[in-house]
């Protein structure tokens, strides 16, 4: 008996379900139906009743022929009425709910196709708004924003495979080649060879660094202890820690910071390293007997610190792209001077973390640049909604 059962279960099974606008037809059909019973069981039980009843007060006698007729007409007349009237609302309703059936599955099968599409990698893939109203175009909208930022996220994630591949293959590479020399006897271990080996030791260990500083950074406000920040005192512990930097590079570093700044909310340590990269950004493009200028003050509901040098400067071309993962204005300058191009992209991520955002000017080169981060000064409940998903802005 089991086995003559199972094959029938499975048959059920394989049974292909009705789709979307099947369903609506057939939904409409039912409620029609419904309609045109009651219309007919009222038709019949409660109007015969009531019409011989008018009759009778009419003075037409009962069970005459006048009556007969008359009941013979009425229920003539109601039949050609409420079946003519039913036939005709039933077709006008079947009409609408297969024109909007097919419409809801036409959009609903082209959501389907596209959702494979983008699990199956084209992120390229968008839907056109169904006109349905703004519960569908609400839906058809969030579904392509999800495939732009899913798109956006697979570009990023290749460029930055990429970049990975491209820093860690030049250490990589003199260290093997270094490596085979001292197999082969054409180098022997001297202090300078040994030196060599320790630099770019050091480089894979300084990038791997980076590269975790950033991924913490990005992690967004979820790994910050936010404090009651006093700024000058941040201001002033920063500049006092890379004082000596700039005095061996003889490049002044002045500061401009009220006293009287309001308390502001945030991570201690994580602005510190904010001001910290900022700071080491400006030493780096600037040339001896320049100088670097700290500032803050308060703008509305937000506070304002600028780093402003009168460095290098940086072309139209390259502001844009200043945030961007191993992005390095200098494309001549060497990795190990020029570093690898995450110190804006840590600055950035920990700006948004705060809720805040970052911004960098310059007049072109030779002419300086400047940088400026508004942070806001109350703490908000999402850090990163405060100015929106990343959109860090360079202008000119």
């Amino acid at each position: 008996m089991s086995q003559a059962t199972q094959p029938s279960q499975a048959t059920r099974r394989s049974w292909p379900r009705p789709g979307l606008g099947l369903r609506l037809l057939m939904a409409q059909a039912l409620v029609l139906a419904a309609g045109a019973v009651t219309t007919w069981i009222v038709a019949a039980i409660v109007g015969p009743p009531l019409f011989r009843e008018h009759l009778h007060r009419a003075g037409v006698p009962a069970d005459s022929l006048e009556e007969i007729h008359a009941e013979e007409a009425y229920r003539y007349a109601t039949v050609l009425s409420v079946g003519g009237a039913l036939a005709v609302s039933a077709a006008t309703a079947l009409a609408v709910s297969w024109y909007v059936s097919r419409r809801l599955q036409r959009s609903i099968t082209e959501v389907a196709a596209a959702a494979t599409a983008v699990s199956d990698g084209r992120y390229d893939t968008r839907v056109s708004p169904p006109h349905l109203g703004d519960d569908f175009d609400t839906l058809a909208e969030a579904f392509n924003q999800m495939a732009r930022r899913l798109q956006t996220v697979d570009a990023t994630r290749r460029r930055l495979f990429g970049d990975l591949a491209h820093e860690i293959r030049t250490p990589i590479s003199v260290l093997e080649a270094y490596m085979e020399a001292l197999e082969d006897g054409v180098r022997a271990l001297t202090p300078d060879t040994t030196a060599m080996l320790r630099d770019q030791t050091r480089r894979l260990v300084r990038f791997s660094d980076d590269v975790a500083a950033l991924a913490k950074a990005e992690e967004g406000s979820a790994s910050m202890a936010f404090t009651s920040i006093t700024l000058p005192d941040l201001i002033s512990n920063s500049v006092a820690a890379t004082q000596e930097r700039y005095d061996a590079k003889c490049v002044a570093l002045v500061t401009d910071v009220p006293a009287d700044l309001p308390p502001l909310p945030g991570d201690p340590e994580r602005l510190a390293q904010v001001l910290g990269n900022l700071l080491d950004n400006a030493l780096r493009h600037t040339p001896a007997g320049g100088r670097v200028q700290v500032s803050a003050g308060v703008t509305r509901d937000q506070l304002t610190l600028q780093v402003a040098d009168d460095g290098e400067g940086i072309a139209a071309e390259h502001l844009p792209h200043l945030f961007e993962r191993f992005y390095r204005a200098d494309m001549a300058r060497d990795r190990e001077h020029g570093g690898a191009g995450i110190g804006l992209a840590i600055t950035a991520a920990l700006v948004e973390a705060h809720g805040g955002r970052i911004t960098a000017i310059s007049g072109g080169p030779g002419r300086g640049a400047t940088f400026t981060v508004d942070l806001p000064l109350r703490r908000p409940q999402d850090a990163r909604a405060t100015y929106g998903p990343r959109h860090v802005t360079a202008s000119r």
